[in-house]
């Protein structure tokens, strides 16, 4: 009789543990040559501090009560943990801090979808180097360690999370309207987009046309010319950005494609600048992800820009044996 495990978790067996180590030893090295140190963080941490650092995916989280009544909760990502320890531990070091780790996450999701609850993810940490300057470094680190697993045809895209509020702001368009099409964008449901925008009956024709057209611009420099006519100077600042970030990447040594989407809006509610996405066509799903997250560090006390990456382990070892590899 085989004994069942909880959904969304699973078994790995040597060969595959292998290969997977390997990746690991792969962007570790990679890692330890961007000058990036490792840490770890525990598995557990006090509920409030996951609430503090993102209540959003706070409510992912598994939580229990331990022997105390304490509510803790299994870490659902390591960027909140880690700016935590900066905040803890770094306080009176001097900055920038480039932390790496590896590392299983916890989430609470719906196994039926074939998502896993339990994953392995390998990032990094960029705490201390503003602007433009800090995401160019995390993104010429991101393709680095994407040559470093031989996923040279995935392809990082990159978007800036205040673009979309900051358009439909311009355009008159209330609270409850900016939440309710954001939670849609971010299903990536583009029809359901256009239909809220609509209903809402606070946006002129031409405004909905912007706003529909705008998640929809993908590419190079080319989209940046393009959305340069939308918004009034809310959303050109918010774009002046985006612009300021794409030009600093594009003056490092990338050795893949970097692909503006206007339309990207992550999940995780600490971004506030710049976004990031790694694709690989081998892969229906996102292997990885990142961006700016200015104020998350403010929530934990200390004023400190910060950026950063994440690799799903899991979803590197699938693209490697799609593409006919599996051994770094």
């Amino acid at each position: 009789m085989i004994r069942p495990i909880p959904p969304g978790t699973r078994d790995v067996l040597p060969d595959e543990m292998r290969e997977l180590r390997a990746i690991e030893a792969a962007l570790l090295g990679t890692f330890e040559t961007g000058g990036f140190r490792e840490v770890r963080t525990p598995t557990l941490e006090y509920a409030d501090a996951l609430e503090l650092g993102d209540g959003n995916s706070a409510g992912a989280a598994y939580r229990f009560f331990d022997e105390r009544g304490e509510l803790l909760a299994l870490r659902t990502d390591m960027t909140i943990p880690i700016a935590r320890l900066v905040a803890d531990r770094f306080r009176e070091v001097e900055p920038p801090h480039r932390l790496s780790y590896f590392a299983n996450a916890y989430r609470a999701v719906t196994p039926q979808r074939g998502e896993l609850r339990e994953f392995g993810q390998a990032g990094v940490e960029l705490i201390g180097v503003p602007g433009p300057e800090g995401t160019a470094e995390v993104v010429e680190l991101l393709d680095r360690s994407l040559s470093a697993v031989d996923l040279e045809e995935a392809v990082i895209g990159l978007g800036e999370d205040g673009l979309w509020t900051a358009l439909l702001q311009d355009a008159g368009a209330g609270p409850e309207t900016i939440e309710k099409t954001s939670e849609l964008l971010v299903a990536h449901d583009l029809v359901g987009v256009e239909r809220g925008l609509i209903e809402s009956d606070e946006l002129e024709p031409d405004a909905i046309a912007q706003a529909t057209r705008l998640i929809q611009l993908r590419g190079g420099v080319e989209v940046l010319e393009e959305a340069r006519a939308f918004g009034g100077t809310g959303f050109a600042e918010v774009l002046d950005r985006l612009t300021a970030n794409f030009e600093s990447i594009s003056s490092r040594s990338i050795g893949r494609t970097v692909l503006l989407d206007l339309g990207m809006l992550r999940e995780i509610g600490y971004y506030s600048g710049s976004t990031i996405e790694v694709y690989d066509e081998a892969v229906g799903d996102l292997i990885g992800g990142g961006g700016r997250y200015d104020d998350l560090m403010n929530r934990f006390g200390l004023d400190l820009p910060a950026a950063g990456f994440t690799l799903y382990i899991e979803r590197i070892h699938k693209a490697q044996l799609e593409r006919g590899g599996g051994n770094v």
